[in-house]
C-alpha cells in the first residue's frame, strides 16, 4: 500500500536479521487507554520546537525523536493531534498517514532493524484549543487569551508536540519555543538560552533526566521570575503570573518563595533529590487542578496553599521520578504525595501521622470504602479513596513495619527505581524483604477489598 503524504514507496522488506518486520502497535498495553504509548519503539529524547501566536492561537513546529526499534518495523505510531505536513525518518521523507484523529502512523522508506536507533522528524500546524482527546480539551488560556499553560494529566503531549505518549517509555528533552519577545517562557529542566529576532524570542529549555511525555510543558505569559539556591544547594527558580489579583500575586509569590526549602525536607525524608533544579509556576490559567510538572510544578493563582505545594514537589519523587507503569496504579503517585502532606505537617506542629490515620479511618462514610484502590478503573484514577485511601495505606505500613524499616521502603524506592517506572507488586516485594514480614493480607485490605480494613494488628493498628 502506499500511504498519504510520502514521496518515496513504503518499503515491506524484511531486516538485514532475516526477521520480519511488523507494523507497531497503536497502543502500548495499557487497558485504561488502549490508544495512548505505541508498540514497537522507545524514545530515547525529545527535540521540540515549536512557535506561538497569541493573536492566531495557532501553534506550528518540528518536532524530533530519537528512537531505538523494540522490533523490526515495517511501521509505527505516534501519539498526536494537530495535522501534519511532512515526516522524515533518518532524513528521508516517509509515508504517514491518520487512520484516528489521535494516531499517526509512519511507514520509514526502508524497514527498521530491531534494536536500530534512528530519527524522525515531524513538522506541523494547527489550533491546539480546537481537538479533543478521551474527552479532554487541554489547551488552556487565561481569560483575556495573554497566557498558556501546557499542562494536564493523564494527556497533554498530543496537543503540541508527537509523542509516545505513556509513562512506561520516559525520554530526555530539549523545548525550544518560539513567541511574543514580550512573554516569559518556562519549561521543564534548565533554560539552555534565549535568542531575540525582532519582535519574536525563542526560549530553549533542556530536561536531561528521563520525564514522561504528560509531565513535559510549557508556561508564556507576562510573569516575574524569582531564582536562588537553597540551603542544601538546590537551585530553584518560580514565577508568578502578573495576571493575577494583588493578594493572589503576593501569596503565590511567598509560597514559590519556599520551594527550595521544601524541597530540601522532602529531601531530607526521601533521599537525594533527583533532578537540577525546583521550582514552580503559578498561573493566571484557571485548568482546576494544580500538577506536578517535572522540576517545576504548575499551580492555578487563585487557590495555591502550602499544603498543595508540598504535594507536588513530593511527586518529583513519586510521580516523576518514579513514574507508574500502567495507569492502573496510580496510587503509587497520588497516595504518596497525599502522604507526604500529613508528614509535613507532622513534622511542623500539626496532628501526628498516626492521629491523622485514626482519624481519617473514623470520619470515611461506608461508601467511601466501596472501592478499590489498586484497580479504581479508568473513570475513578481522580477519586478521593486514590489520594486519601492510598496515603492511609503508607501511614498503616509505617505503623505495621514500625518507621525505620518504613523509612527504608521509602528511600529504597525511591533510589532503586529513580528515572524508570514502578508497581504495586514490585512495592509490596519491597515491603515484605524490608520488614521481613509477610505483608500480602495488609495490602489486600488497603488497596483491593472494597470495605474498611479491620481494626488488627495486621492492619496495622
Amino acid at each position: 500500500m502506499v500511504l498519504s503524504g510520502s514521496t518515496g514507496s513504503v518499503a515491506t522488506a524484511t531486516t538485514s536479521t532475516s526477521r520480519v518486520a511488523v507494523a507497531g502497535s497503536a497502543g502500548i498495553g495499557d487497558p485504561y487507554f488502549p490508544l495512548d504509548g505505541n508498540g514497537g519503539i522507545d524514545v530515547l529524547h525529545y527535540g521540540v520546537d515549536d512557535s506561538y501566536d497569541f493573536a492566531t492561537k495557532h501553534l506550528s513546529g518540528t518536532t524530533t525523536l530519537r528512537i531505538r526499534a523494540k522490533e523490526a518495523l515495517s511501521s509505527f505510531h505516534l501519539d498526536f493531534l494537530l495535522p501534519v505536513t511532512s515526516v522524515s525518518v533518518d532524513g528521508t521523507a516517509a509515508g504517514f498517514s491518520r487512520p484516528r484523529q489521535h494516531e499517526l502512523v509512519i511507514a520509514p522508506h526502508s524497514s527498521i532493524a530491531s534494536g536500530a536507533i534512528f530519527t524522525v522528524a515531524v513538522t506541523y500546524a494547527g489550533y491546539p484549543d480546537g481537538y479533543s482527546y478521551a474527552g479532554e480539551s487541554n489547551w488552556k488560556l487565561s481569560s483575556n487569551a495573554s497566557e498558556v499553560v501546557a499542562m494536564n494529566e493523564p494527556h497533554m503531549a498530543p496537543w503540541w508536540f508527537p509523542s509516545n505518549d505513556h509513562p512506561a517509555d520516559k525520554a530526555t528533552f530539549d523545548v525550544s519555543i518560539t513567541t511574543d519577545a514580550a512573554m516569559t517562557v518556562i519549561g521543564n529542566g534548565d533554560r539552555v538560552s534565549r535568542t531575540v529576532d525582532g519582535d519574536q524570542a525563542t526560549t530553549h529549555w533542556r530536561e536531561a533526566r528521563p520525564m514522561a511525555t504528560y509531565l513535559a510543558f510549557f508556561a508564556a505569559g507576562h510573569f516575574t521570575v524569582d531564582s536562588g539556591t537553597s540551603a542544601a544547594g538546590i537551585p530553584w527558580l518560580t514565577t508568578v503570573s502578573d495576571g493575577l489579583s494583588s493578594a493572589d500575586f503576593t501569596r503565590g509569590r511567598r509560597l514559590m518563595r519556599q520551594s527550595g526549602a521544601i524541597t530540601d525536607w522532602l529531601q531530607r525524608e526521601l533521599g537525594r533529590y533527583p533532578f537540577e533544579s525546583t521550582g514552580g509556576v503559578v498561573t493566571d490559567v484557571q485548568p482546576g487542578f494544580a500538577l506536578e510538572n517535572q522540576t517545576r510544578p504548575t499551580y492555578p493563582g487563585s487557590w495555591i496553599d502550602h499544603t498543595t505545594v508540598v504535594h507536588e514537589l513530593a511527586h518529583q519523587w513519586f510521580g516523576d521520578s518514579v513514574s507508574i507503569r500502567r495507569w492502573r496504579d496510580i496510587w503509587l503517585n497520588e497516595g504518596f504525595a497525599t502522604y507526604l502532606e500529613q508528614r509535613w505537617n507532622e513534622a511542623h506542629g500539626g496532628l501526628s501521622t498516626r492521629q491523622w490515620l485514626h482519624t481519617a479511618y473514623a470520619a470515611e462514610s461506608p461508601s467511601f470504602w466501596d472501592f478499590s484502590v489498586a484497580s479504581p478503573g479508568v473513570s475513578h484514577i481522580w477519586d478521593e479513596q486514590v489520594y486519601q485511601r492510598g496515603a492511609m495505606t503508607l501511614a498503616a505500613l509505617r505503623d505495621r513495619i514500625g518507621r525505620a524499616d518504613f523509612r527504608t521502603v521509602l528511600r529504597t524506592w525511591a533510589a532503586r527505581h529513580r528515572y524508570g517506572n514502578g508497581t504495586t507488586a514490585q512495592l509490596e516485594a519491597l515491603a515484605t524483604r524490608v520488614s521481613g514480614q509477610r505483608l500480602g493480607g495488609f495490602f489486600r485490605a488497603w488497596l483491593v477489598t472494597k470495605q474498611r480494613p479491620a481494626r488488627t494488628a495486621a492492619n496495622g493498628w
